[in-house]
C-alpha cells in the first residue's frame, strides 16, 4: 500500500493511512469500505456471519510478505508475489482470493509459500513450553538474502528467547529438507503437499516477491480472527477431510475451533503489543545471529541481506508485549504490503533515520535522530523520529 493511504494519489481520499484506507495484500480483499478514494458500496453484499463486514464490487491487490502470522499454538512466515508490483484495484471474481469464485483467478498468489514448522513435520517445535515457549517474550528475526544479482534468493528464520538464538526448525517431510524458504524448497514443498495450482511460480516466485521487497513496503500490524475458515489454516487440519495427508496438518487446534462467535466470547481481551522493532543490515538487529546469514540446509548464495526483527511476548506475563495465551486466540499478523518501512541503525553512535523508532520500553537502539528530525513520544512503547 502507498505510506499515505493514497491520499496524494486519489483527490478524493481525505482520510490517508491514519483511518486504515489504502490497505491491500494478496487476497485482493473485498470487504474493504473505501478503495482508490471510493466508497466500494456498488454490487455490496453484507457478511452472513459478520455485522461489521461484506464483500463489494472491487478489491484491493498487492504483493503480501507475512513476516511473521502467529497465535500460541502456530506460525508461518509466507511470501505472496504479484504479477503487478504496488498496489492495483480489481473489479469481481477476477480478484480472485478469498473473496471470489475462482480463488487463482486474480493478480497476485492468495496461497503463498508457507514455513510452518508444524505442517513441515515438527510438532514441538513452537508453542507453549516448546522449544520457541509461547509462555514468554520471543524476538522474531526475518533475514531477506540476495544472491550475487541482488535477486532475493532465500528468507530466514531465527528466534531469539531468554537470551539464546534458536534457528527454524527443519523441515522433516520428504523430499523438503530446509528450514528457509528459498526457490528451490517452495517446489519441493509444492510438490510434496500435491498443490496442483502452481500459484507461486505463476506470479512469478520468489524472484518477483524479491521486486516488491526492493521498492517500497509498509509495516501492517493487526489482530484478527477469521470469518472464512476460523484459522484452521494455520493452527488446525486443513482442508478438513484431509487429515493425515501430507501438508494438511498444521496445527493442533480442533477442526471444530476458532469460529469467532466463540473466540471473541471466550477470549475477549486477546492482544499483543509488538515493541522494539527494528531494521538494518543482517546481524545488526540482534546479538548472536550467524554472521552473513549463517548456515542453512536449503541452499542458496548470498550477497545483500536485510533483517528485520520484532519482538513480542506472551500476555501471561506482566509489564510486556503479548499475543494471547488462553484459548485458542485470534491470529497476530505481521505483514509488509506495498511502501518501505523506516530503518533504524543500532549501530554504537548511530542516529536513527526519519521515521525511525528512537525509544519506548525495551527498545535498546539509538534515541536521537538524524538533524533535523525529532524524537517524538508516541507512546510508552514507541517513539519516532519526525
Amino acid at each position: 500500500m502507498d505510506a499515505d493511504g493514497g491520499a496524494a494519489k486519489y483527490a478524493n481520499n481525505k482520510a490517508g493511512a491514519k483511518y486504515g484506507t489504502g490497505y491491500c495484500d494478496a487476497q485482493c480483499p473485498r470487504d474493504l469500505k473505501f478503495i482508490n478514494g471510493e466508497a466500494n458500496v456498488a454490487s455490496w453484499t453484507p457478511s452472513t456471519n459478520d455485522a461489521n463486514a461484506g464483500m463489494g464490487g472491487y478489491g484491493s491487490c498487492c504483493s503480501e510478505m507475512d513476516i511473521w502470522e502467529a497465535n500460541n499454538m502456530a506460525t508461518a512466515f509466507t511470501p505472496h508475489p504479484c504479477t503487478t508490483i504496488g498496489q492495483s484495484r480489481c473489479a469481481g471474481d477476477a480478484c480472485g482470493g478469498t473473496y471470489s469464485s475462482d480463488r487463482y483467478s486474480g493478480v497476485c498468489d492468495p496461497d503463498g509459500c508457507d514455513f510452518n514448522s508444524y505442517r513441515q513435520g515438527n510438532k514441538t517445535f513452537y508453542g507453549k513450553g516448546m522449544t520457541v515457549d509461547t509462555n514468554a517474550k520471543i524476538t522474531v528475526v526475518t533475514q531477506f538474502l540476495t544472491d550475487a544479482s541482488g535477486n532475493l534468493s532465500e528468507i530466514k528464520r531465527f528466534y531469539a528467547q531468554n537470551g539464546k538464538v534458536i534457528p527454524n526448525s527443519e523441515s522433516t517431510i520428504a523430499g523438503t529438507s530446509g528450514n528457509s524458504i528459498t526457490q528451490a524448497w517452495c517446489d519441493k514443498q509444492k510438490a510434496a503437499f500435491g498443490d496442483t495450482t502452481g500459484a507461486f511460480n505463476k506470479k512469478g516466485g520468489l524472484a518477483q516477491m524479491g521486486k516488491a521487497l526492493a521498492g517500497d513496503m509498509v509495516l501492517v500490524m493487526s489482530v484478527w480472527d477469521d470469518h472464512a475458515v476460523n484459522m484452521l489454516w494455520l493452527d488446525s487440519t486443513y482442508p478438513t477431510d484431509q487429515a493425515g495427508q501430507p501438508g494438511a496438518d498444521r496445527g493442533a487446534c480442533s477442526t471444530s475451533s476458532g469460529v469467532p462467535a466463540d473466540v471473541e466470547a471466550q477470549v475477549p481481551n486477546s492482544n499483543v503489543i509488538y515493541s522494539n522493532i527494528r531494521f538494518g543490515p543482517i546481524g545488526s538487529t540482534v546479538a548472536g545471529l550467524p554472521a552473513n546469514g549463517g548456515s542453512s540446509s536449503s541452499s542458496s548464495s548470498a550477497s545483500a541481506t536485510k533483517t528485520s526483527t520484532t519482538s513480542v511476548v506472551s500476555s501471561t506475563k506482566v509489564s510486556t508485549t503479548t499475543t494471547s495465551t488462553t484459548a485458542k486466540p485470534s491470529t497476530t499478523s505481521t505483514s509488509t504490503t506495498s511502501t518501505k518501512a523506516s530503518t533504524t541503525s543500532t549501530a554504537s553512535g548511530a542516529k536513527a533515520t526519519h521515521w525511525g523508532q528512537c525509544g519506548g520500553n525495551g527498545y535498546t537502539g539509538p534515541t536521537t535522530c538524524e538533524s533535523p528530525y525529532k524524537c517524538t513520544y508516541s507512546n510508552d512503547w514507541y517513539s519516532q523520529c519526525l
